[in-house]
């Protein structure tokens, strides 16, 4: 399909269908207290739906001067302490949380209409924890990651590949090599929200607060 003019972009996205197929059923009053724990619930539903990436998700920063930027990076881990995700330090990205370090996550599992949103303060893991999880990655990604070069100009494809194969040479011989700025972060969460999609719009809004008493939930308009 040729899209000629912004009235036929317009056109076309108002005719893409939302909310397709059978959509899973939310009942907030039998939430959970945890947001953990519903969040672990919808994560293993969106697995058992086979939604391709369901760990993937949206990192939000913002720098110094307030300025927002956001990346779809994986999910390493999620429990008691927090969400985590790993990047390089010296990246956009670990510059932003050492300016400013606090962050949001949102998941979008569109299969079955569901949104899950967090915000909080991100802190880094101690460095036996990050470079287990530089280890943890596969040989490739660490032989990238050693360059230590991300978001910097390119001049051509063929650099970086002889880059990112000398790398991975060097990884060969030194297995236990980790890139020095390798971090893996924890971000505390403060807020939860969970959202469930409905055909008619008549979408489940749930948000969680943390206090010092522990969870409060809270219904919300969609």
């Amino acid at each position: 399909m040729n899209v000629a003019s912004g009235a036929d972009v317009r056109r076309l996205l108002r005719e893409l269908e939302v909310f397709a197929g059978e959509l899973p059923d939310f009942d907030p009053s039998a939430a959970p207290e945890c947001p953990v724990e519903l969040f672990t619930e919808w994560l293993l539903d969106a697995i058992r739906a086979g939604v391709r990436e369901p760990h993937a998700m949206t990192l939000s920063t913002a720098d110094s001067n307030g300025d927002p930027s956001a990346r779809v990076l994986i999910l390493k881990d999620v429990g008691p302490g927090g969400w985590q995700f790993a990047s390089d330090a010296g990246s956009p990205k670990g510059r932003d949380l050492a300016a400013r370090p606090y962050a949001a996550l949102t998941f979008y599992w569109a299969p079955l209409a569901r949104q899950v949103r967090i915000r909080g303060p991100v802190e880094p893991e101690d460095r036996e924890r990050s470079a287990a999880d530089f280890l943890a990655r596969g040989k490739g990604a660490r032989a990238e990651a050693m360059l230590g070069r991300q978001s910097q100009p390119l001049t051509t494809l063929a650099e970086r590949d002889d880059a990112v194969t000398a790398s991975l040479a060097r990884i060969e011989r030194e297995p236990t090599l980790v890139a020095p700025g390798w971090t893996l972060y924890s971000l505390r969460p403060e807020t939860v929200e969970f959202w469930q999609g409905d055909r008619q719009r008549r979408h489940t809004r749930l948000f969680y607060r943390a206090s010092d008493a522990g969870w409060t939930k809270q219904l919300l308009w969609p």
